[in-house]
């Protein structure tokens, strides 16, 4: 009876200690993850996209921004997002990506998701406009990608965004 009662303390100190201060790093992404996954992409130039030349209007701003935490799109954008549809649908092969980003605020996995929520409603958007859903790609990078470093609020505004990458 004594060698069983050492046996079964010396488990509850094993269990013990290897449960204490151990923390779960964040899920590698595999092949055939069907999630938005931007580990495809990477910073070698290839695909960042290029302006499309138009003689007859001013330049398009190409980024859409969010509201906190929203994937819905503010109406102040909705006469820009008809303007860049008539274009993607006039031209002769136009492929557009819609990159979906967030603020570093949130996990990891909702950021991606927020991301991909926000482009996936630009990409609504511009097919309800009248763009083949062909031509129109979606990717989230969630928060991995900032265009601000800083922590404050003006900063994360301007990383809660979509940008349309003219691809050819």
């Amino acid at each position: 009876m004594k060698k069983y009662g050492v046996f079964v303390l010396s488990l509850l100190v094993v269990t013990l200690a290897g449960c204490a201060s151990q923390t779960i790093p964040d899920p590698e992404p595999t092949a055939g993850n069907e999630g938005a996954d931007a580990s495809a992409y990477n910073d070698d130039g290839l695909g960042q996209g290029e302006a499309i030349p138009d003689d007859t209007s001013a330049e398009l701003s190409t980024v859409i921004y969010f509201d906190f935490d929203q994937a819905e799109l503010k109406p102040q954008y909705v006469d820009l997002l008809a303007r860049h549809a008539e274009r993607i649908a006039n031209g002769a092969n136009v492929q557009v990506r819609l990159e979906g980003h967030a603020d570093e605020r949130g996990s990891r996995e909702y950021n991606i998701g927020l991301g991909e929520r926000r482009s996936q409603t630009v990409r609504r958007i511009l097919i309800a406009d009248g763009v083949s859903a062909d031509r129109l790609a979606t990717v989230s990078f969630g928060e991995e990608r900032p265009v601000a470093l800083g922590h404050n609020e003006q900063s994360y505004a301007q990383n809660r965004r979509v940008e349309i990458k003219y691809l050819n």
